[in-house]
């Protein structure tokens, strides 16, 4: 498999538009780690507020969204909270979600309780038109990050690969694969915002074959993962691309 791919998608089933109910995200998470797909983290996103619901069969990695600091995060084994809110004290990977605007004069984040530096997290999309960044949004904040040699996190919006427009909101929604090769562009001395306002397929997993294995890992080590609320699309996705086989 291609390393831009592996361990990219975390399960985030319970997050809307999917969703889903407690007993029914337990299930499918159970059903794809059984099935072992590649491109899957095979770590469950739950709200902190929603820990005490998790039951059996448990999911053997857990990533937490803060929206209660006194919750009791167990064996979280990351946790992502929104810029400006308290953490609780924790020994977990820390992301903090920000917007590009909030990045001006900042180079790290660190919070009490937490060793170490933060990680970021940047919202790609939602329920509403207005939620989604334009691609010169993303683009500074794919930007700041490779140059300070901040890893991030994705979410929302991102279930397809590549860019296409969503006429039920009538927006632009961005796509995976995207996001991949505009972190690789701006590791490697390029411009990310063509890639990112990209809707050719085809070029962009041109693009994605022609990445040399050791930059495909140095682009993961940046873009550590994303949460889809579909944790089949996105496989779907690479497959009919030719990005991955039927064994991925």
């Amino acid at each position: 498999m291609n390393p831009l791919f592996a361990a990219l998608v975390d399960d985030a089933g319970l997050f809307p538009p999917t969703s889903l109910p407690m007993a029914d995200a337990l299930a499918r998470h159970e059903a794809d780690r059984a099935a072992g797909s590649r491109v899957l983290t095979h770590r469950f996103l739950c709200l902190a507020s929603r820990l005490h619901e998790i039951t059996s069969p448990r999911p053997e990695r857990i990533g937490v969204i803060v929206d209660d600091p006194h919750a009791d995060l167990g064996d979280a084994d990351l946790i992502e909270v929104r810029l400006g809110k308290p953490v609780p004290h924790t020994d977990a990977r820390l992301f903090v979600e920000v917007t590009a605007d909030e990045l001006d004069g900042m180079d790290a984040v660190t919070h009490p309780g937490h060793t170490g530096r933060a990680g970021f997290k940047i919202r790609c999309g939602g329920l509403t038109r207005e939620a989604f960044p334009s691609p010169e949004e993303v683009a500074r904040f794919i930007t700041f990050c490779a140059r300070n040699a901040i890893p991030f996190k994705a979410t929302a919006g991102l279930h397809h690969a590549v860019r296409h427009y969503d006429t039920t909101l009538g927006v632009w929604r961005h796509g995976f694969l995207n996001l991949l090769l505009a972190t690789h562009a701006a590791l490697h001395d390029g411009d990310p915002l063509p890639i990112l306002a990209s809707s050719e397929a085809d070029r962009l997993a041109r693009l994605a074959v022609a990445v040399p294995e050791e930059e495909a890992l140095r682009t993961r080590e940046s873009l550590v993962s994303y949460g889809s609320c579909s944790t089949a699309q996105p496989i779907a996705d690479l497959r009919e691309l030719g990005l991955i086989g039927e064994d991925a």
